[in-house]
Protein backbone atom coordinates (compact mmCIF):
# COMPACT_ATOMS: atom_id res chain seq x y z
CA UNK A 1 0.00 0.00 0.00
CA UNK A 2 2.78 2.34 0.44
CA UNK A 3 4.71 1.82 -2.42
CA UNK A 4 1.18 2.05 -4.41
CA UNK A 5 1.18 5.78 -2.51
CA UNK A 6 4.71 6.39 -3.32
CA UNK A 7 4.37 6.06 -7.08
CA UNK A 8 1.23 8.02 -7.03
CA UNK A 9 2.97 11.34 -5.27
CA UNK A 10 6.01 10.44 -7.85
CA UNK A 11 3.19 10.71 -10.61
CA UNK A 12 1.54 13.66 -9.18
CA UNK A 13 4.94 15.61 -8.84
CA UNK A 14 6.04 14.75 -12.20
CA UNK A 15 2.52 16.21 -13.85
CA UNK A 16 3.02 19.23 -11.14
CA UNK A 17 7.19 19.64 -13.07
CA UNK A 18 5.57 19.07 -16.62
CA UNK A 19 2.47 21.50 -16.26
CA UNK A 20 5.17 24.21 -15.26
CA UNK A 21 7.51 23.30 -18.24
CA UNK A 22 4.96 23.92 -20.84
CA UNK A 23 2.32 26.58 -19.21
CA UNK A 24 4.59 29.16 -17.19
CA UNK A 25 6.22 30.20 -20.57
CA UNK A 26 2.40 31.32 -21.29
CA UNK A 27 1.83 32.74 -18.14
CA UNK A 28 5.00 34.62 -18.23
CA UNK A 29 4.22 36.12 -21.35
CA UNK A 30 0.74 36.61 -20.85
CA UNK A 31 2.04 38.62 -17.45
CA UNK A 32 5.09 40.69 -19.19
CA UNK A 33 2.21 41.43 -22.21
CA UNK A 34 -0.07 43.02 -19.45
CA UNK A 35 3.21 44.52 -17.76
CA UNK A 36 3.94 46.70 -20.78
CA UNK A 37 0.42 47.81 -21.43
CA UNK A 38 -0.15 48.67 -17.76
CA UNK A 39 2.77 50.72 -17.85
CA UNK A 40 2.01 52.21 -20.74
CA UNK A 41 -1.25 53.60 -18.85
CA UNK A 42 0.74 54.71 -16.60
CA UNK A 43 2.80 56.95 -19.20
CA UNK A 44 -0.58 58.15 -20.77
CA UNK A 45 0.35 55.80 -23.64
CA UNK A 46 -2.59 53.28 -25.08
CA UNK A 47 0.57 50.51 -25.29
CA UNK A 48 1.62 47.31 -27.38
CA UNK A 49 -0.96 44.09 -27.63
CA UNK A 50 -0.90 41.82 -24.78
CA UNK A 51 0.80 39.09 -26.89
CA UNK A 52 3.29 41.30 -28.07
CA UNK A 53 6.37 39.56 -26.06
CA UNK A 54 5.04 36.54 -27.49
CA UNK A 55 5.51 38.13 -31.12
CA UNK A 56 8.87 39.77 -30.03
CA UNK A 57 10.22 36.43 -29.46
CA UNK A 58 9.12 34.76 -32.25
CA UNK A 59 10.75 37.15 -34.59
CA UNK A 60 13.72 37.35 -32.50
CA UNK A 61 13.63 33.26 -33.07
CA UNK A 62 13.61 34.05 -37.25
CA UNK A 63 16.84 36.17 -36.73
CA UNK A 64 19.65 35.54 -37.69
CA UNK A 65 21.91 33.61 -34.90
CA UNK A 66 24.95 36.00 -34.67
CA UNK A 67 28.03 34.58 -32.05
CA UNK A 68 30.65 37.00 -30.26
CA UNK A 69 31.69 34.16 -28.41
CA UNK A 70 31.10 30.66 -28.44
CA UNK A 71 31.03 30.21 -24.49
CA UNK A 72 27.82 32.98 -24.39
CA UNK A 73 25.18 30.82 -25.46
CA UNK A 74 26.54 27.53 -23.98
CA UNK A 75 25.72 29.94 -21.02
CA UNK A 76 22.51 31.10 -21.69
CA UNK A 77 21.11 27.63 -22.41
CA UNK A 78 22.60 26.43 -18.91
CA UNK A 79 21.09 29.57 -17.56
CA UNK A 80 17.63 28.60 -19.16
CA UNK A 81 18.16 24.88 -17.87
CA UNK A 82 18.68 25.72 -14.58
CA UNK A 83 15.48 28.31 -13.94
CA UNK A 84 13.10 25.53 -15.60
CA UNK A 85 14.72 22.84 -13.18
CA UNK A 86 14.03 25.24 -10.53
CA UNK A 87 10.51 26.57 -11.04
CA UNK A 88 9.89 22.82 -11.60
CA UNK A 89 11.18 21.77 -7.99
CA UNK A 90 9.42 24.40 -6.59
CA UNK A 91 5.61 23.58 -8.55
CA UNK A 92 6.84 19.88 -7.24
CA UNK A 93 6.60 20.47 -3.91
CA UNK A 94 10.61 19.95 -3.54
CA UNK A 95 13.05 21.83 -1.06
CA UNK A 96 13.06 25.18 -0.75
CA UNK A 97 16.09 25.50 -0.25
CA UNK A 98 17.33 23.27 -3.30
CA UNK A 99 15.30 25.33 -5.40
CA UNK A 100 16.97 29.00 -3.93
CA UNK A 101 20.30 27.38 -4.01
CA UNK A 102 19.58 26.18 -8.53
CA UNK A 103 18.18 29.38 -9.29
CA UNK A 104 20.96 31.44 -7.95
CA UNK A 105 23.11 29.11 -10.01
CA UNK A 106 21.47 29.80 -13.14
CA UNK A 107 21.82 33.82 -11.76
CA UNK A 108 25.48 32.39 -12.07
CA UNK A 109 25.56 31.18 -15.30
CA UNK A 110 23.98 34.55 -16.93
CA UNK A 111 26.29 36.72 -15.50
CA UNK A 112 29.05 34.27 -17.00
CA UNK A 113 27.21 34.94 -20.28
CA UNK A 114 27.70 39.23 -19.40
CA UNK A 115 31.80 38.50 -18.45
CA UNK A 116 32.31 36.36 -21.62
CA UNK A 117 32.17 38.78 -24.18
CA UNK A 118 34.35 42.17 -25.02
CA UNK A 119 31.63 44.73 -24.45
CA UNK A 120 32.33 47.08 -21.78
CA UNK A 121 28.90 47.73 -21.78
CA UNK A 122 28.17 44.32 -21.08
CA UNK A 123 30.78 43.83 -18.16
CA UNK A 124 29.37 46.39 -16.36
CA UNK A 125 26.42 45.22 -16.59
CA UNK A 126 27.62 41.74 -15.33
CA UNK A 127 29.61 43.78 -12.65
CA UNK A 128 25.65 45.42 -10.93
CA UNK A 129 24.52 41.91 -11.81
CA UNK A 130 26.67 39.91 -9.26
CA UNK A 131 25.86 43.54 -6.80
CA UNK A 132 22.10 42.75 -6.77
CA UNK A 133 22.15 38.97 -6.09
CA UNK A 134 24.67 40.10 -3.60
CA UNK A 135 21.73 42.35 -2.44
CA UNK A 136 18.71 40.05 -2.52
CA UNK A 137 19.79 36.67 -1.70
CA UNK A 138 19.98 36.99 2.09
CA UNK A 139 16.68 37.97 2.18
CA UNK A 140 15.55 35.14 -0.15
CA UNK A 141 17.27 32.66 2.23
CA UNK A 142 15.66 34.20 5.10
CA UNK A 143 12.36 33.57 3.81
CA UNK A 144 13.20 30.50 3.30
CA UNK A 145 14.23 30.07 7.09
CA UNK A 146 11.26 31.53 8.10
CA UNK A 147 8.77 29.13 6.34
CA UNK A 148 10.52 26.41 8.28
CA UNK A 149 9.92 28.17 11.95
CA UNK A 150 7.06 27.72 11.25
CA UNK A 151 5.86 24.99 9.74
CA UNK A 152 8.80 23.04 10.24
CA UNK A 153 9.34 21.85 7.29
CA UNK A 154 11.63 23.41 3.90
CA UNK A 155 9.52 21.48 1.83
CA UNK A 156 7.11 23.39 -0.47
CA UNK A 157 4.22 20.91 -0.15
CA UNK A 158 4.33 21.13 3.42
CA UNK A 159 4.70 24.63 3.63
CA UNK A 160 1.58 25.67 0.75
CA UNK A 161 -0.72 22.57 2.90
CA UNK A 162 0.05 24.90 6.17
CA UNK A 163 -3.45 25.77 7.87
CA UNK A 164 -2.55 28.90 9.45
CA UNK A 165 -1.86 32.30 7.09
CA UNK A 166 2.34 32.33 6.86
CA UNK A 167 1.83 36.05 6.37
CA UNK A 168 0.63 36.40 10.43
CA UNK A 169 3.70 34.98 11.38
CA UNK A 170 5.96 36.30 8.79
CA UNK A 171 5.30 40.08 8.32
CA UNK A 172 8.46 41.44 8.41
CA UNK A 173 10.03 38.60 5.87
CA UNK A 174 7.60 39.23 3.77
CA UNK A 175 7.95 43.28 3.68
CA UNK A 176 12.04 42.26 3.10
CA UNK A 177 10.97 39.63 0.46
CA UNK A 178 8.37 42.44 -1.41
CA UNK A 179 11.51 44.60 -1.51
CA UNK A 180 13.99 42.50 -3.36
CA UNK A 181 11.17 41.72 -5.85
CA UNK A 182 12.10 44.96 -7.19
CA UNK A 183 15.35 43.44 -7.97
CA UNK A 184 14.38 40.41 -9.19
CA UNK A 185 11.70 41.84 -11.31
CA UNK A 186 14.38 44.39 -12.86
CA UNK A 187 12.10 47.36 -11.94
CA UNK A 188 12.84 50.42 -11.08
CA UNK A 189 14.60 51.58 -8.93
CA UNK A 190 16.80 48.91 -8.82
CA UNK A 191 17.18 47.81 -12.65
CA UNK A 192 21.04 48.10 -12.84
CA UNK A 193 21.94 45.38 -14.39
CA UNK A 194 19.58 45.25 -17.56
CA UNK A 195 16.25 47.49 -18.36
CA UNK A 196 13.37 46.00 -20.47
CA UNK A 197 13.05 49.72 -21.38
CA UNK A 198 15.09 51.72 -23.74
CA UNK A 199 16.16 54.23 -21.54
CA UNK A 200 18.89 52.34 -20.13
CA UNK A 201 21.98 54.15 -19.74
CA UNK A 202 24.20 51.49 -20.63
CA UNK A 203 22.18 50.63 -23.36
CA UNK A 204 20.76 47.05 -22.88
CA UNK A 205 23.51 46.20 -20.13
CA UNK A 206 24.68 42.37 -19.84
CA UNK A 207 22.48 41.35 -22.71
CA UNK A 208 24.12 44.25 -25.01
CA UNK A 209 26.09 41.71 -27.12
CA UNK A 210 23.39 38.93 -26.94
CA UNK A 211 20.92 39.23 -30.38
CA UNK A 212 18.46 36.15 -32.03
CA UNK A 213 17.79 33.03 -30.57
CA UNK A 214 19.93 33.68 -28.00
CA UNK A 215 18.08 36.72 -26.66
CA UNK A 216 14.55 34.67 -26.83
CA UNK A 217 16.34 32.41 -24.51
CA UNK A 218 16.80 34.99 -21.87
CA UNK A 219 13.65 36.37 -21.94
CA UNK A 220 11.73 33.34 -21.53
CA UNK A 221 13.97 32.34 -18.78
CA UNK A 222 12.48 35.37 -17.16
CA UNK A 223 8.73 34.39 -17.92
CA UNK A 224 9.67 31.33 -16.01
CA UNK A 225 11.69 32.85 -13.10
CA UNK A 226 8.78 35.53 -12.96
CA UNK A 227 5.70 32.97 -12.25
CA UNK A 228 8.49 30.88 -9.70
CA UNK A 229 9.12 34.29 -7.76
CA UNK A 230 4.75 34.68 -7.56
CA UNK A 231 4.58 31.15 -6.44
CA UNK A 232 6.99 32.31 -3.77
CA UNK A 233 4.63 35.18 -2.77
CA UNK A 234 1.56 32.73 -3.02
CA UNK A 235 3.19 31.05 -0.19
CA UNK A 236 2.59 33.11 2.18
CA UNK A 237 -1.30 33.24 1.89
CA UNK A 238 -1.69 29.53 0.53
CA UNK A 239 -4.17 29.06 3.24
CA UNK A 240 -6.67 30.65 0.80
CA UNK A 241 -5.74 29.42 -2.61
CA UNK A 242 -7.84 32.54 -4.12
CA UNK A 243 -6.35 34.68 -1.85
CA UNK A 244 -2.98 33.64 -2.81
CA UNK A 245 -3.44 34.08 -6.33
CA UNK A 246 -5.17 37.35 -6.23
CA UNK A 247 -2.42 38.57 -3.54
CA UNK A 248 0.45 37.73 -6.18
CA UNK A 249 -1.06 39.14 -9.11
CA UNK A 250 -1.72 42.71 -6.82
CA UNK A 251 1.91 42.06 -5.72
CA UNK A 252 3.29 42.23 -9.61
CA UNK A 253 0.66 45.48 -9.99
CA UNK A 254 2.38 46.77 -7.53
CA UNK A 255 5.99 46.45 -8.85
CA UNK A 256 4.88 48.14 -12.12
CA UNK A 257 3.45 51.07 -9.84
CA UNK A 258 6.93 51.26 -7.99
CA UNK A 259 8.60 50.81 -11.65
CA UNK A 260 6.93 53.57 -13.08
CA UNK A 261 7.20 56.09 -9.85
CA UNK A 262 11.23 55.94 -8.85
CA UNK A 263 13.70 56.76 -10.55
CA UNK A 264 16.73 54.16 -10.58
CA UNK A 265 19.07 54.07 -7.50
CA UNK A 266 22.62 54.20 -7.65
CA UNK A 267 24.37 50.82 -6.53
CA UNK A 268 25.66 51.52 -3.23
CA UNK A 269 22.32 52.87 -2.49
CA UNK A 270 21.08 49.55 -3.69
CA UNK A 271 22.55 47.06 -2.09
CA UNK A 272 23.19 49.54 1.30
CA UNK A 273 19.11 49.81 1.35
CA UNK A 274 18.57 45.67 0.67
CA UNK A 275 20.84 44.58 3.32
CA UNK A 276 19.20 47.16 6.24
CA UNK A 277 15.52 46.26 5.07
CA UNK A 278 16.82 42.60 4.97
CA UNK A 279 18.50 43.68 8.82
CA UNK A 280 15.63 45.53 10.21
CA UNK A 281 12.22 43.25 8.68
CA UNK A 282 13.80 39.61 8.27
CA UNK A 283 16.41 39.42 11.20
CA UNK A 284 14.11 40.82 13.66
CA UNK A 285 11.08 38.37 12.28
CA UNK A 286 13.38 35.51 12.14
CA UNK A 287 14.54 36.81 15.80
CA UNK A 288 11.07 37.37 17.05
CA UNK A 289 9.68 33.79 16.09
CA UNK A 290 12.55 32.40 17.82
CA UNK A 291 11.84 33.58 21.25
CA UNK A 292 8.47 32.67 20.59
CA UNK A 293 8.91 28.90 20.49
CA UNK A 294 11.39 29.47 23.27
Amino acid sequence: MNTIQEMFQVWSMLERMLAFVLLAPLLGGLIAGIDRRVSARFQGRYGPPVLQPFYDVLKLFRKERIIVNRFQNFTMVLFLIFTIFSGALFFAGADLLLTIFSLALAGTFFVLGGFCVGSPYSHLGAEREIIQQVAYEPMVILMAVGMYQVTGSFKVSVIAQYQSPLILYLPGVFAGFLYILTIKFRKSPFDLSMSHHAHQEIVRGMTTEFSGPTLALIEIAHWYENVMLLGMVYLFFAFNPWLGIGIALLTYLFEIFIDMNYARFKWQLTFGSSWLFTAVAGVSNIIVLGLMKI
